[in-house]
């Protein structure tokens, strides 16, 4: 019998698993994205197999996140939080296969923060 998923789950803290040559990935994005899903891949990758520790992912999909808004002191705040991404070049894009929006550099052991350009969706 399937379970209902937690309607909470992504509102609050996200655990991030960072160390060695593992960083995380923080994008503020526009209010207008929230609930849109965005996939992350090393730079100069095409469609294939690849996770977010730079390894192979089964069926051959990249691993991705929604937009969620976040409480926080100053009211909300939306973003993409990708916890564990393997250091080097990042490519993200929307799902299911849009452009390349963004590109960030990711250091282990750090978090690496960006902001998704107003103009896209």
């Amino acid at each position: 019998m399937p379970t209902a998923e937690n309607p909470h789950s992504g509102q609050g803290p996200v655990l991030l698993d960072i160390g060695d040559d593992i960083g995380a990935v923080v994008v503020s994005m526009p209010a207008s994205t929230e609930g849109l899903e965005v996939g992350i891949r090393p730079a100069g990758a095409t469609a294939g197999p690849a996770s977010d520790h730079g390894d192979h992912h089964p069926h051959g999909v990249h691993p991705h996140v929604a937009v969620v808004a976040r409480p926080t002191g100053a009211g909300l705040s939306y973003a993409l939080v990708y916890p564990a991404v393997r250091e080097g070049e990042h490519e993200l894009f929307p799902l299911p296969d849009g452009p390349v929006v963004l590109t960030v550099a990711v250091a282990g052991g750090t978090v690496t923060r960006a902001t998704w350009p107003d103009d896209q969706p």
